[in-house]
């Protein structure tokens, strides 16, 4: 059964380091399953091109972090490909990027009093803002801030203006929790928008490869039986 790890894709070199060393945890979280890497935009190989080359059952599993254009239309179309291919919803909401955000964070220096933007990419569609919500009240029970989101674009309120209402209600500082997986384009626009602090991106961390771990595994069950 093979794990096709799908994300979007990037110019950006740290950001392809970044998704391949996340990657290289999850071969060691599951010795012996076969991954193969796919992309929906900028590289190559195409998540079509894989599943049409791959030999056996597979699973694809989105490197992305909320529903979308990419999982709803690109992902689903290749999962259609064959009958004995499927796909895992996104990697998020779940409770350990809730950690791993967290974890960020304090490696960005949260202080007391800090007002923390969950700043994610972005999508006209209304599931990724329910699973961006979903994150937001997530990070909200493991931290003793006031947290709003904010978008990099496709939907509102874009960060800026998150950054703004935030200082708008007192906040003696406003962090951006960076809700991106790697450096790149998203993760640039996070860092841009004006917060007192911008963290790093989710990034190779081992909460993140046991998402998609778990992801790969939840799938299998109904992929036999079918």
């Amino acid at each position: 059964m093979t794990l096709i790890a799908c994300s979007h894709g990037t110019r950006f070199q740290e950001g392809r380091d970044a998704i391949h060393d996340l990657i290289a945890h999850v071969r060691q979280l599951l010795p012996g399953v076969e991954i193969a890497e796919a992309f929906v935009d900028v590289q190559e190989p195409s998540i079509d091109h894989v599943v049409a080359g791959t030999d056996g059952p597979a699973v694809i599993v989105p490197l992305l972090l909320s529903a979308g254009f990419h999982t709803g239309v690109d992902i689903a179309r290749a999962a259609r490909i064959r009958d004995d291919v499927t796909a895992t919803a996104p990697l998020g909401p779940h409770p350990l990027l809730a950690e791993t955000l967290v974890a960020r964070l304090h490696e960005a220096g949260l202080r007391d009093g800090d007002h923390i933007v969950l700043a994610a990419a972005g999508s006209s569609r209304p599931a990724a803002a329910e699973h961006v919500e979903r994150m937001r009240e997530l990070l909200a029970i493991l931290l003793p801030h006031p947290v709003t989101v904010g978008y990099a674009a496709g939907a509102d309120p874009q960060i800026p203006a998150a950054v703004a209402a935030a200082r708008a209600s007192g906040a003696r500082r406003v962090v951006a929790a960076s809700y991106v997986l790697a450096p790149g384009y998203f993760a640039n626009e996070v860092a841009g928008a004006g917060a007192d602090v911008a963290t790093a991106p989710l990034g190779a961390d081992p909460r993140v490869a046991q998402v998609i771990a778990e992801r790969y595994l939840s799938a299998i069950p109904a992929l036999t039986a079918a």
